[in-house]
C-alpha cells in the first residue's frame, strides 16, 4: 500500500513542501514516482519518515539526522531506542503533571506549598538523622531504597495520592466536621492504608505496634510545623493537624 505525498504530508503533520524538501536534500525519497511526476510512498519509506521525526523531536539538525540514519543498519534497533527515549520522556510529563496538580491544588485550598518537603516520609535523605533517631537505622534504608526504586510515573502516582489525601483532610478540617464522623474515619482509613504502603515503617513491619506508631505519627503533625502545614486551613496555626490527630486517635481506638 502507498500514500500520496498529499496523504503523508496530512498524516505526519507536517506539509508537501517539506517532504519535498528532504527529497531535494537525499534524506527521504519517495518508493516511487508516477508518470505524472506526483511522488507515492510504501511502509518502508513511512517507517523512515517516523525516525526522521523523532530525531527532529531530539533537536538535531538535518545534516546530523541524515549521519544517524546512514549509520544505523537496524530500524528495528533504531526504533527502540526512540521508543525507550519517549517512554522517559512520558515519565517526566507524568510527573511535571503530577508537581502542576500539586501547586493548583495548594492554590485553591489555601494550603501552603511544600515544594521542599512534598516527599518527606519518602525519600528520607533530608531527614535521615531524625528518621535513624525515631524509628531505627532499617527505617530509613528501607524505605529509602523503595523511593529510589519507583520509576518517575510511579512516584508522580504516588504524589498525587498524598497530594489528594493531604487536600481532603484540609476540606474536611475546613468543614468542622466531626473527627469521629464517617467521613473523617474514611478519611482515617484511606491515611492507614498509605502508611502501610511504605517500606520499613513501624506500619508495613509484620509484628509492629501500628497503633503506637499510628498516635505517634498524629501527635507529630500538630507538634512539629513542617507537618502541620501539610493539613493546613483558613484559620492557619495547627487546626487541620489537629482535626488529622483526633480522627486517627478514634479510628486507632476503635481498633483499626
Amino acid at each position: 500500500m502507498e500514500l500520496s505525498i498529499q496523504e503523508v504530508a496530512k498524516a505526519t503533520g507536517t506539509t508537501s513542501r517539506t517532504l519535498r524538501h528532504y527529497d531535494d536534500i537525499g534524506l527521504f525519497a519517495p518508493s516511487r514516482v508516477g508518470h505524472n511526476g506526483y511522488r507515492y510512498y510504501d511502509d518502508a519509506c513511512l517507517v523512515r519518515l517516523q525516525r526522521i521525526l523523532l530525531l527532529r523531536e531530539l533537536g538535531l539538525g538535518l545534516p546530523q539526522i541524515a549521519l544517524v540514519l546512514d549509520q544505523e543498519t537496524s530500524e528495528t534497533t533504531a526504533l527502540t531506542a526512540h521508543l525507550s527515549w519517549l517512554r522517559q520522556e512520558q515519565d517526566r510529563i507524568a510527573r511535571q503533571i503530577a508537581s502542576v496538580e500539586a501547586t493548583v491544588n495548594a492554590l485553591q485550598t489555601r494550603s501552603t506549598l511544600m515544594a521542599d518537603t512534598m516527599f518527606d516520609g519518602f525519600d528520607h535523605t533530608k531527614y535521615r538523622e531524625e528518621v535513624e533517631e525515631r524509628w531505627g537505622k532499617s527505617a530509613y534504608a528501607d524505605s529509602d531504597s523503595w523511593w529510589r526504586g519507583l520509576d518517575e510515573g510511579e512516584r508522580g502516582a504516588w504524589q498525587r495520592r498524598v497530594t489528594e489525601l493531604s487536600k481532603d483532610w484540609s476540606e474536611a478540617a475546613e468543614r468542622g466536621i466531626d473527627p469521629a464522623s464517617m467521613e473523617a474515619q474514611d478519611l482515617a482509613a484511606r491515611h492507614v492504608d498509605w502508611l502501610r504502603s511504605v517500606p520499613g515503617t513501624p506500619a508495613s513491619t509484620p509484628g509492629g505496634d501500628l497503633g503506637a506508631y499510628v498516635l505517634g505519627l498524629a501527635d507529630m503533625y500538630v507538634a512539629d510545623p513542617r507537618f502541620a502545614a501539610n493539613y493546613a486551613t483558613s484559620e492557619g496555626g495547627s487546626v487541620g493537624a489537629e482535626f488529622v490527630r483526633n480522627a486517627l486517635r478514634i479510628y486507632v481506638e476503635a481498633g483499626l
